[in-house]
């Protein structure tokens, strides 16, 4: 470091001795500036905060509305649950039954409705073969005169 400082001191000196040296084109030496005074500035911490405190609020109250719901969905159910208690506590408490009327003993009446006729059942095989084995026209004549009142079971053409 000394060496370089001590070339430039150097080379400044002979630039003074030097004939072809010329005091006019030397620059003027700058003048002083003024202390400065700092620009004020603002910082956002405090509308930040402002903003944080309002957030925070707003959270802590709804947190605090749904437990008051919660609270009193709660109330309200165990309400219902009394109710229901209290009502099946009534409905299970044996009662005895009433005395029949002997004074008007129970006489049977003859139905008014026609005897049902008996009709033998129709298990009819048809040539013991599986329903896929047959052809559609045994298939349609078989449907057709077996069930004739029976329109769910006839196969679509």
């Amino acid at each position: 470091m000394e060496k370089a400082h001590t070339k430039s001191a150097l080379k400044a000196k002979d630039d003074l001795k030097d004939p072809l040296y010329d005091k006019s084109k030397v620059a003027p030496k700058p003048f002083a500036k003024e202390n400065t005074k700092p620009q004020e500035f603002k910082l956002h911490t405090g509308q930040r905060a402002l903003k944080r405190a309002m957030f925070n609020y707003s959270v802590a109250t709804k947190i605090y509305m749904n437990e008051q719901q919660k609270r009193q969905i709660e109330r309200i159910q165990k309400i219902i649950e009394e109710e229901e208690v209290r009502t099946m506590r009534k409905e299970m408490v044996p009662r005895a039954q009433l005395m029949p009327y002997f004074d008007r003993p129970f006489f049977p009446q003859r139905s008014s409705r026609p005897l049902t006729v008996p009709r033998e059942p129709s298990f009819h095989m048809v040539n013991s073969k599986c329903w896929s084995c047959i052809p559609e026209d045994e298939l349609y004549y078989y449907f057709e005169h077996a069930h004739p009142h029976d329109h769910a079971w006839k196969p679509v053409k």
